[in-house]
């Protein structure tokens, strides 16, 4: 294993990359700047490897300029993330997180990768929230920084069986990559006193700088596109027999949906297919998938770090030439498969044996108690007497699963008194609209995202509802910034924070994950979204095709021209 990039070989290393590998396997001050009460922050290396930890420092931005003209420092609080390959907890996890919230503001809050974050935890609390976590069975460690994140999964396929043998791979890919360091154990869930000076760590895989970037695995089952796979730095696709019997995995990398404003040198992209590996090969593939980032991932230049630049910079062939050298085994031809639907199912759904599984909507992910919507107390009791398990979706629901038949009443009867069913009369375009946290607490943004979602949501709607749309499935995402966690370059429509009020307007990704979107507007305000969407949504009514979708419409006619995908690999 290479300590420094090829590609960075002659060239200044990140000042970041200096940080990881003097922080002794990501312990850095981190335990002193615990123990600091002077202060609400702790110094800024340490916010770099909390990171790996799971965990952000941030502040409330809505009080920033006051509390400046006041000369106080801002109100600091710390995002906590939860590790949770595919998705799954059981109710008795659900209850113990909740719990959790004591310690923090805004609920519980269900990410567009499958997990929870909590936000605006003082520091005096951040290791009560993380050793909480712990107990409970799950941990926070890999869920942000420099490694590979949560691995997310297929929650809802019509066979329950192979959603079962997805996420048994999804939870050994997981932890067969995750890092190694004691680190962790010593600052979160021992006493916290400096035991070991990492000396006797070792992080066979990621090394002791970690990767350039983070990295993210996703499996999809055709031919539900539910996680968007193409999003993902390695998607992999599962690929079933006749009888459901997972036989193993297409890999698509070089996804990603991280851009950054005014630099023309980031950007969106989506994965490609190089091969497929029967289920036996696919952590030994997976290793060296993130290997071969390691050695060759841009470190002199954030922006540039993550794998798809790898793979633009030196090719797709190269990638999967470079990665065919490390295996002991041949990458086979992709095998065939098809996507016929993205994003959720809401309601409930037969998974067979006598189980059913229900989706509720949770605008945003956000689980609060709001007037006429008490979703955190109505999910609690739910917690409280269900059976089965619980799950997250990448659109930021939840799936009641594993429901017995003679349960689904009492089920039904918890839905109905804590307003958990309004995705029942909700439109089309609610149903598929997912945001970005964005302001107050997201450093990164630039304009609101998950606070102004409902107020243009209903907007968009009346338009709609004037050319007879209502009921019409349009992905929607919302983004407070170009980074692109709400996934808005793969929206139908698309809104991506510029400055407060002002937003690039992109349209034209198709309905199932497989094609990227273009920038219509620049920079506009509402009413020029407003007055957009009116004319387009007028013409989609009038000049569709049958069972056309409003991306596709978007796409065909020339509204805008979606950038196109890499070129193939010869096989």
């Amino acid at each position: 294993m290479t300590d420094t990039l090829t590609i960075t070989k002659n060239k200044k290393l990140s000042a970041l990359e200096h940080i990881k590998e003097q922080s002794r396997f990501l312990r850095g001050t981190i335990d002193l700047g615990l123990l600091d009460r002077t202060t609400g922050s702790i110094s800024e290396p340490d916010t770099k490897l909390l990171k790996f930890h799971g965990s952000y420092m941030q502040d409330n931005r809505d009080v920033r300029d006051e509390r400046r003209r006041q000369k106080l420092e801002p109100d600091y609080g710390f995002m906590v993330r939860v590790r949770l390959p595919g998705g799954v907890l059981t109710p008795r996890q659900w209850l113990d997180l909740d719990a959790l919230t004591e310690h923090s503001k805004g609920g519980l809050r269900i990410t567009t990768r499958q997990t929870f974050q909590f936000h605006e935890i003082k520091k005096e609390r951040l290791r009560d929230v993380i050793g909480g976590i712990n107990a409970t069975g799950l941990s926070t460690l890999a869920a942000c920084g420099d490694d590979v994140r949560n691995v997310i999964c297929s929650v809802n396929p019509l066979v329950p069986a192979m959603q079962a043998q997805a996420y048994e791979w999804a939870l050994k890919l997981m932890h067969h990559v995750k890092p190694q360091t004691t680190a962790y154990k010593e600052l979160w869930l021992d006493k916290l006193e400096r035991v070991s000076d990492g000396a006797q760590d070792e992080e066979p895989l990621l090394g002791k700088s970690y990767l350039p970037r983070k990295f993210k695995f996703g499996i999809a089952i055709p031919p539900y596109n539910d996680i968007d796979v193409f999003a993902q730095d390695f998607g992999l696709i599962a690929i079933f027999d006749d009888k459901n019997e997972l036989q193993g995995f297409n890999l698509a990398p070089g996804g990603s949906m991280g851009a950054t404003a005014g630099d023309a040198k980031t950007y969106a992209a989506l994965g490609d297919l190089i091969g497929y590996v029967p289920k036996e090969h696919l952590l030994e593939t997976c290793w060296h998938a993130i290997a071969v980032q390691r050695d060759f991932g841009d470190r002199s230049e954030r922006k540039h770090a993550r794998l798809k630049y790898t793979i633009d910079d030196r090719g797709l062939q190269w990638y999967h030439d470079e990665l065919q050298s490390r295996l002991p085994f041949k990458i086979e031809p992709p095998r065939p498969y098809h996507f016929e639907h993205n994003g959720d199912r809401f309601g409930w759904v037969e998974a067979g044996k006598g189980q059913w599984n229900l989706t509720l909507r949770i605008p945003s992910g956000r689980l609060l108690d709001v007037p006429g919507h008490p979703r955190q107390s109505g999910m609690r009791e739910i917690a409280r007497i269900h059976k089965g398990e619980l799950r997250m979706t990448c659109d930021q629901n939840v799936i009641v699963a594993k429901v017995a038949t003679r349960d689904k009443a009492q089920i039904d009867a918890l839905v109905k008194e804590y307003g958990l069913d309004d995705h029942i009369q909700a439109s089309g375009l609610s149903l598929n609209a997912i945001s970005c946290v964005a302001l107050p607490t997201c450093g990164l943004a630039m304009a609101e995202s998950e606070r102004y979602l409902p107020t243009i949501v209903r907007k968009m709607e009346a338009l709609l509802t004037k050319h007879g749309l209502r009921d019409e499935p349009i992905h929607f995402r919302m983004s407070g910034c170009p980074n692109g966690c709400s996934r808005p370059y793969i929206g139908e429509i698309a809104l991506v924070g510029r400055a407060i009020g002002k937003y690039d307007l992109r349209l034209g990704a198709d309905h199932l994950g497989e094609r990227l979107n273009a920038l219509y507007k620049e920079n506009v305000g509402e009413e020029v979204i407003l007055a957009s969407l009116d004319a387009l949504f007028g013409r989609f009514a009038a000049e569709r095709q049958p069972g056309e979708h409003f991306g596709d419409f978007v796409a065909r006619t020339g509204v805008v021209e979606p950038p196109k995908r890499r070129p193939a690999i010869q096989y």
